[in-house]
């Protein structure tokens, strides 16, 4: 693990700032002499910044994003609890953390921290931005903020703008934090309680009917109680609790609900068709919280952009699970794309001749 230590303010998109922030990074591999096999990966919501630790299926030795072949950068996200700036993090200005008084931040203010990280590293061009879910939209975002700096875009499971159901979900989620007597206290630990109810909300977003059939059927037509499904729920929410913090899941939550392209830019239209890169959208058959034609209307709208699907049981954790089809899908595409490249090349070197 690595830091990144900003020490200047902060200006955040929704008016108020920060005096400096950190952002905790994992590289792994080594940038080739022309820089041109930088693959920065943006995680999701609860992730951090060792995609090794949850995406050890797509990056590592002889994995689809292998470090000997690729400069591979990952960083923990702004607002987030893994060695970044959150609400647990000390505010300068007051000696304390900051608990409920941490800014509101969005997705944009995510990228450009980001980017202030990416020119600390002197790294001039993205040969890759892949990022699933949450990661999906800080990459969605940094494709039109910088549209000269991607080459290759790859998009799982996002979206242009956060939908209303989305926000539904985050909000029902919050609520059962507000409803943790703890909450508002000044502590480290509050809202653990209503964090592990927030949590086991989600999973029914993450996953789906079919998945929970399958997964969490009954034992037998005999059974009262003790049911899979619901020590499953119980189980997620501890496993969350034992890793992060209610401030974090607040703060972030919030984040995915502000995420709308076309703030400030016109239009989703508009805002989408700055983009420059090469991009390829992944949608997940089954997926319930960010539905297929989220990722179809990305590339309907993105010039020249891709749109593949994965039929996966796991709904929008697929991204994180279907290691196989998803190396698969940006093989071929990445393959598809080289050949459209050279042909192009050819025929101008052929009306030059």
């Amino acid at each position: 693990m690595q830091y990144f230590d900003y020490k200047y303010t902060y200006s955040l998109e929704a008016g108020a700032s920060l005096p400096g922030f950190r952002l905790a990074y994992t590289t792994r591999g080594t940038l080739n002499a022309d820089g041109s096999n930088v693959v920065w990966i943006c995680h999701a919501l609860t992730g951090n910044a060792d995609p090794g630790d949850w995406w050890s299926g797509m990056v590592g030795p002889g994995r689809f994003y292998d470090p000997e072949q690729y400069f591979i950068v990952c960083a923990n996200i702004l607002g987030s609890c893994y060695g970044s700036t959150g609400p647990l993090s000390i505010n300068p200005e007051t000696g304390d953390p900051y608990f409920h008084d941490f800014p509101t931040i969005t997705v944009r203010d995510i990228v450009g921290a980001l980017d202030l990280l990416r020119q600390e590293l002197g790294i001039d061009r993205i040969h890759t931005c892949i990022g699933g879910s949450v990661g999906g939209q800080q990459a969605v975002e940094w494709g039109i903020m910088q549209p000269d700096l991607i080459e290759n875009l790859v998009l799982l499971a996002s979206n242009a703008v956060f939908s209303p159901w989305g926000i539904a979900f985050n909000e029902s989620q919050r609520m059962a934090i507000e409803a943790d007597a703890t909450w508002r206290e000044r502590r480290p630990d509050a809202g653990q309680a209503g964090m592990k109810a927030a949590r086991a909300m989600a999973l029914i977003s993450y996953r789906n009917y079919d998945t929970y059939g399958f997964t969490q059927a009954l034992d037998n037509n005999e059974q009262l109680d003790g049911y899979k499904a619901a020590g499953y729920q119980q189980y997620q929410g501890e496993k969350l609790v034992r890793r992060f913090n209610a401030f974090t899941y607040w703060t972030l939550t919030k984040v995915m609900d502000s995420h709308n392209v076309g703030r400030n830019r016109g239009s989703i239209l508009n805002a989408l068709g700055q983009i420059k890169a090469r991009t390829l959208s992944v949608g997940i058959k089954s997926d319930i919280l960010f539905p297929p034609s989220e990722q179809q209307f990305l590339a309907r709208h993105i010039p020249d952009a891709v749109y593949q699907e994965i039929d996966s049981l796991y709904g929008h954790d697929g991204f994180l699970i279907e290691f196989k089809p998803l190396s698969q899908i940006i093989r071929k595409w990445m393959a598809e794309r080289a050949g459209k490249v050279l042909v192009q090349e050819e025929g101008r070197k052929g009306g030059r001749e």
